[in-house]
């Protein structure tokens, strides 16, 4: 992968698990490492749920000491992750509007492969027009007028969009309930736009979109929508992200991931053909003008 798509989100997340995996190799607690080390048992919390963004090489190197790891090559390897999960993603320049569930997000989504995604209000980020997602900015907000913090927002939104047009570029599969299409977000012209924007997009070669139309009653995925981040190459495990008002839920066990790949699939099933679904967008563009 390039290294301008490298995320230090990912790294860090990989070398929390990393380290959680040593404590445990060696039957340790976290009060053993803690006490042992002279820190506080929060700490050693925090670096493995890759909370604790800035691990010095000092800490590194007294945690592996400790869990007795001799080999030079994995010790290299774990360096060299403390030193990329250090670094700064291109989204640390907008903090002030990203809350700390959005960026962790944005830090996963960078280097993320496959993305696939069932959304039973919206339209994905990834696919949004500017003034369809400053609407959804004015309502969530409760703000009418433009601001430079919506403006940044904004930016943010349509950075992410180039992960469609890099090289290699992710692959999106979205699955769009019916609702997310007839719901006039910022009124008939807006949403017209965003329906020309869905079709122009379903064009291109790496993403596939299908839409759940009301007839096909109940289905697999009435709880609400979900994102699975897959990460083929890096041998990150696949993560399900749920959002929420008050922050993101991330859903990490294999056996949960697995869950939700196989309620995808059979939202998928449900769904119409990716053919019929430009069909079924550009028909109900053509209501709304």
């Amino acid at each position: 992968m390039n290294e301008a798509h490298r995320s230090p989100t990912v790294r860090r997340r990989r070398l929390a698990a990393e380290l959680r995996r040593l404590r445990e190799a060696g039957g340790l607690t976290h009060e053993d490492v803690a006490a042992a080390l002279g820190w506080h048992r929060s700490k050693i919390g925090r670096i493995e749920s890759a909370q604790f963004v800035r691990l010095s090489l000092t800490d590194l190197r007294a945690m592996l000491d400790l869990y007795r790891v001799e080999d030079a090559a994995q010790r290299e390897l774990l360096t060299t992750l403390a030193r990329e999960a250090r670094q700064r993603g291109w989204w640390h320049t907008y903090s002030d509007v990203l809350p700390n569930p959005h960026s962790t997000f944005i830090g996963l989504e960078a280097e993320t492969s496959a993305i696939r995604t069932y959304q039973a209000q919206l339209v994905p980020g990834l696919l949004q027009t500017e003034d369809y997602t400053r609407a959804i900015l004015q309502a969530t907000r409760m703000t009418t007028r433009e601001t430079d913090e919506a403006q940044r927002f904004v930016e943010v939104r349509k950075a992410r969009q180039e992960l469609l047009y890099q090289e290699p570029a992710v692959t999106l599969w979205a699955v769009l309930d019916e609702a997310v299409l007839r719901r006039q977000i910022g009124g008939p012209a807006v949403m017209a736009a965003q329906l020309a924007r869905l079709s122009e997009a379903a064009e291109l070669p790496n993403v596939t979109l299908q839409v759940l139309p009301d007839k096909a009653g109940e289905h697999a995925a009435l709880e609400g929508s979900f994102t699975i981040l897959g990460f083929a190459g890096t041998g990150e495990q696949s993560v399900v992200y749920i959002d929420a008002t008050t922050g993101g839920v991330y859903v990490e066990k294999a056996e949960d991931v697995d869950r939700y790949a196989s309620v995808f699939d059979h939202v998928r099933a449900a769904a119409l053909s990716p053919k019929d679904s430009i069909a079924f967008i550009m028909d109900a563009a053509t209501h709304l003008r």
